[in-house]
């Protein structure tokens, strides 16, 4: 044992010198193995957490007609019912999308009907229809005045709408002055050597009375007055007009007939303010007569009155039209069509009365935006210029080669007013009110006022027209508008005016909104249809 102490005690610093590399090897050897495991299960963790979960599936679902709905999951929209889309698959792409876009997913589109075209020019073109009346030419009109006071001794026209031929004899007149220009006349031939300028003078006296060289030739033959006269028509017609009788006495100046020439009749068509664009000389006009059944007529505008009339605001249009068989007659209606290009000349940007927006200041379309991989669409003013049958030509604000929206116009338009974008009745955009947005407050100041929403109960126009009637009682709304598929009330009103008066004006006219119920007395008098609670 001693030697055993004293071999120990000899070699202590070799012994306590292998204990210390022991235990150094040693903590080297189980720190690093630690280490490892330690770091092992550091990425471990850190790989699990760093996997997005989120990334798979979206926390956020929305509607793609109502984006104001907003789920963390997926399901139907309570509005229109569509299923849900990932909010993520609303976004247009790209570096370029404009704020103002309206973004919508195929399925929303196809719901919507939405429809679009590009925009061409083309020359417009418009069936003009007018109506009118047949009229006298105003060329062919004769009226017959005493050239010189007498007595009527004979009519050979007894009657209006006679016809007669130029140079035909309508009646005879005896005139104590005419007898006397004709003695003046024989006693200046004595001197038509000597004194020509009185024999001149006295011929041309009676020359001034109608008579004509044959009659005068004959006066002066004969060597005695001539006693009675002939009046004779000046042109073919039909007498429209006798102002005389046998026996009656005429003075110089009287009416004695109105005569009228009907081979050639005008057709008189009234045309408006907003057809004059389109109506010009020598456009070909297509009218038929009713009292002329199954027959068709053609003739070209020769006229077109330069006046508005005051009173009817219609301008004439003339058309000249020949009538040798005397079947049309005046005062016969017409109805005619213009077949006419614009008068301006050249191609223009036209669009079909279905891409409008109109609220009667602003011409709105939704201009489809390009190269883009779900529907999307900017709202844009347009200048107007004339009707064309079902198109409209733009004057200003689009351009050939554009695609616009051609149906369901108005659902984007809403889709846009939904989420505050410019639209039709909101041009500089903003947010509007919903009942969907109690979040925000349900109500929201307007450029004209207060805007606010809410649901009431309803089911047909009759409702309709009562809960708008019931919420303009209140002083201060300026306009309600009650849908009957969604049941939201719109309402605009003053800034003094509480929504809880509304509220409370609906249920006394017997329908529940948000906040009021109606009272069962009042409900129960509503008429059936209108009868909107479950039993």
């Amino acid at each position: 044992m001693k030697n055993i102490l004293n071999n120990i005690r000899k070699n202590l610093k070799l012994v306590i010198g292998a204990l210390i590399v022991g235990l150094l090897f040693g903590w080297l050897f189980f720190h690093s193995g630690g280490t490892s495991s330690s770091h092992s299960a550091e990425q471990e963790l850190t790989g699990h957490e760093g996997h997005d979960h989120e990334s798979e599936d979206p926390s956020t679902w929305t509607c793609s007609m109502h984006p104001q709905i907003k789920q963390n999951k997926p399901g139907d929209c309570p509005i229109c019912g569509m299923d849900l889309i990932p909010l993520a698959s609303m976004d247009a792409g790209g570096d370029d999308v404009d704020p103002n876009e309206i973004m919508m997913s195929e399925s929303a589109a196809k719901l919507a009907a939405i429809q679009t075209m590009i925009v061409s020019a083309g020359f417009p073109e418009k069936s003009i229809h007018l109506q009118g009346k047949i009229h006298a030419d105003e060329r062919r009109i004769a009226e017959l005045t005493a050239r010189f006071g007498g007595r009527i001794e004979e009519l050979s026209v007894n009657f209006t709408g006679q016809n007669v031929k130029k140079g035909q004899k309508m009646a005879t007149i005896y005139s104590p002055e005419l007898v006397t220009a004709q003695r003046e006349l024989l006693e200046a031939i004595a001197f038509k050597e000597s004194r020509p300028s009185l024999y001149t003078a006295a011929k041309g006296k009676l020359k001034l009375w109608d008579l004509n060289d044959a009659q005068i030739q004959a006066i002066e033959q004969k060597g005695e007055p001539q006693l009675y006269f002939d009046v004779l028509s000046p042109i073919s017609g039909t007498v429209t007009m006798r102002h005389v009788a046998i026996g009656d006495y005429v003075k110089e100046g009287n009416a004695l007939f109105k005569v009228v020439d009907l081979t050639k009749v005008w057709a008189l068509f009234d045309a408006y303010e907003s057809d004059l664009p389109w109506i010009k000389l020598k456009d070909e006009v297509e009218f038929n007569i009713q009292s002329l059944p199954g027959r068709t007529f053609k003739s070209n505008v020769s006229f077109i009155d330069p006046f508005i009339d005051a009173t009817t605001r219609v301008a004439k249009v003339r058309v000249e039209l020949n009538n040798s068989k005397l079947e049309v007659k005046p005062e016969m209606f017409i109805n005619g069509i213009v077949h006419s290009k614009i008068a301006a000349s050249g191609t223009q940007i036209l669009i079909p009365k279905t891409a409008l927006l109109w609220t009667g200041k602003r011409a709105v379309v939704y201009v489809k935006v390009p190269e883009r991989e779900n529907p999307s669409f900017l709202y844009r003013e347009i200048v107007l210029g004339p009707e064309a049958g079902n198109f409209y030509v733009v004057a200003k604000g689009l351009h050939e080669g554009e695609e616009i929206a051609v149906n369901g116009v108005f659902k984007i338009d809403a889709a846009a007013q939904l989420q505050g974008l410019p639209s039709m009745m909101n041009p500089d955009g903003g947010v509007v009110a919903t009942g969907h947005n109690h979040d925000d407050g349900s109500i929201k100041s307007t450029k004209n006022g207060e805007h606010a929403s809410f649901k009431v109960g309803g089911n047909c126009e009759m409702c309709k027209d009562r809960i708008e009637k019931a919420a303009l009682s209140i002083s201060g709304v300026t306009s309600a508008n009650w849908d009957a598929e969604t049941k939201e009330l719109h309402v605009n009103f003053n800034k003094d005016v509480s929504v809880d008066n509304i509220h409370k004006a609906i249920a006394k006219s017997g329908h529940d909104t948000e906040l009021e119920k109606a009272p069962d007395e009042v409900y129960k008098e509503l008429p059936e249809c209108c009868l909107y609670r479950e039993e």
